[in-house]
């Protein structure tokens, strides 16, 4: 099930026996397993296994027998390795035995759970939700529509600026967010940048146009990989990065002046928009095609094969790319 589907089913307050959730954004898996924990029962009712504290039998009893307190009796199972088919089996069953109770697991990281999704059909009244990364616009809403909850007065660029400022990570957005809600004044980019700081020591936005104009990244990419950078994202992100250049430079041909809110469907930080723009008008309409080719080829590589040093394999690929692009 998709994110929008199981949204309908919040809307209508369905309830499930049973839940997984798992997918490319460590932050709303995080963010709906406390939505539908907290909507089921109080703290008190909710008890979380983190990891290594999981215990197949300690799950299973506990799911088996009613709470003396309390009519919810609410597990929450966080792992980030998928658990063996046989276990997840019992556990959902052992909430269609006992009424009262219900699991939840909280699936993190990049290891393979799909196979995990089996143990979770109709008949079991059992849920499996797959997050995507949301897209930069959906990204901004979620910032903003935490901004509300907090109730932070703030200006939209502010949101934009952080996001692109934690190189779309969301969860680093979200957190700051509670640093800026105690602040009494009305958030602008020079508060995000007097109380927040960027992750890293590479900027990802100067990296990309460094990559686009056919400047020498070799460290950037060195120092992007030493701070944790997945070398899939990586790919990822400069994909993405071409396919907004490529919009901003179909719509200018098209259209005329670009509109970032009807091209991103929201406004960027005024300076990062004037630089995306002007190396978009600047790169002819068929290379775009001949760049993701390229781009999509090395994704696949790098997920296909068995290329024993991902890394350096991605930085040779990129500096090839500034040769051939740049």
């Amino acid at each position: 099930m998709y994110r929008n589907e199981f949204d309908n089913h919040l809307r209508q307050n369905k309830k499930f026996n049973a839940y997984m959730f798992y997918g490319q954004s460590t932050y709303l898996v995080d963010y709906y397993t406390n939505i539908v924990a907290n909507s089921l029962g109080n703290k008190d009712e909710i008890e979380k296994l983190y990891f290594d504290e999981y215990n197949f039998k300690y799950a299973k009893d506990k799911l088996l027998q009613s709470s003396l307190f309390s009519s919810n009796n609410i597990l929450l199972i966080k792992c980030e390795k998928k658990l063996p088919k046989k276990e997840v089996d019992t556990l959902v069953e052992a909430c269609n035995t006992n009424m009262d109770s219900t699991v939840i697991f909280s699936c993190i990281g990049d290891s393979d759970f799909k196979t995990m999704e089996k143990s979770f059909s109709p008949k079991t009244n059992s849920v499996v939700v797959r997050m995507f990364a949301p897209n930069d616009n959906e990204a901004v809403r979620l910032i903003e529509n935490e901004a509300k909850k907090l109730n932070i007065n703030y200006e939209l660029s502010a949101l934009n600026h952080l996001y692109f400022m934690h190189k779309n990570d969301l969860s680093l957005c979200i957190n700051d967010l509670s640093k800026l809600a105690i602040l009494d004044e009305k958030i602008n980019q020079n508060i995000i940048n007097t109380h927040c700081f960027g992750i890293g020591i590479v900027s990802f936005e100067d990296f990309l146009h460094d990559l686009l104009n056919g400047k020498d990244i070799s460290e950037d990419i060195n120092l992007l990989l030493e701070e944790g950078v997945n070398e899939i994202f990586l790919i990822n992100q400069v994909t993405s990065f071409i396919q907004q250049l490529f919009m901003i430079s179909s719509y200018t041909r098209a259209i005329g002046a670009p509109n970032p809110k009807e091209i991103l469907g929201f406004n960027p930080p005024k300076k990062i928009w004037e630089k995306k723009s002007k190396l978009a008008i600047n790169i002819k309409p068929e290379k775009f095609q001949k760049m993701l080719e390229f781009l999509l080829n090395i994704e696949l590589e790098l997920k296909s094969s068995k290329i024993d040093k991902s890394n350096l394999y991605l930085q040779a690929s990129l500096r090839k790319f500034t040769v051939l692009f740049g």
